[in-house]
């Protein structure tokens, strides 16, 4: 069993997963240092209006600094998750490739069990017939 899992793993195009991962482990640690510095955002109401403000210029004015900084961070969660997006590509595209490799070999493998099977009974059949023929 161990040969068959010896000619598996032989047949991987390790150079192309090996050339290949370190810009997934790039791009995976790019995200997940963006996401960790990112500061929990307050649990205030984006309309909640602060209690000294007196005129409706001064409501308007602090509900669009809030809705700027709304806008500011859905931009940078979109960046985040087109990141995540390229990142999740790439590793299906990887797994698709060596599953396809897997399978490959597994038809392989078949091949030639049914090969070795019928040389052995060739085999045993000519061993008979000579102790036999002795």
């Amino acid at each position: 069993m161990a040969v068959g899992w010896i000619s598996l793993l032989s047949a991987v195009p390790w150079k192309e997963v090996i050339s290949k991962a370190p810009a997934i482990a790039d791009g995976a640690k790019k995200l997940w240092n963006t996401v960790t510095k990112k500061s929990p955002v307050e649990n205030t109401s984006p309309f909640e209006i602060p209690p000294g403000a007196s005129t409706d210029a001064e409501i308007i004015s602090k509900l669009l600094v809030k809705l700027n900084a709304f806008d500011v961070t859905l931009s940078e969660l979109q960046k985040q998750m087109l990141t995540s997006s390229e990142l999740i590509q790439a590793l299906a595209m990887q797994n698709t490739e060596l599953i396809k490799r897997v399978e490959a070999n597994r038809i392989r493998l078949r091949w030639v069990s049914g090969l070795i099977f019928v040389l052995v009974i060739v085999v045993a059949a000519l061993i008979k017939l000579t102790l036999q023929s002795n």
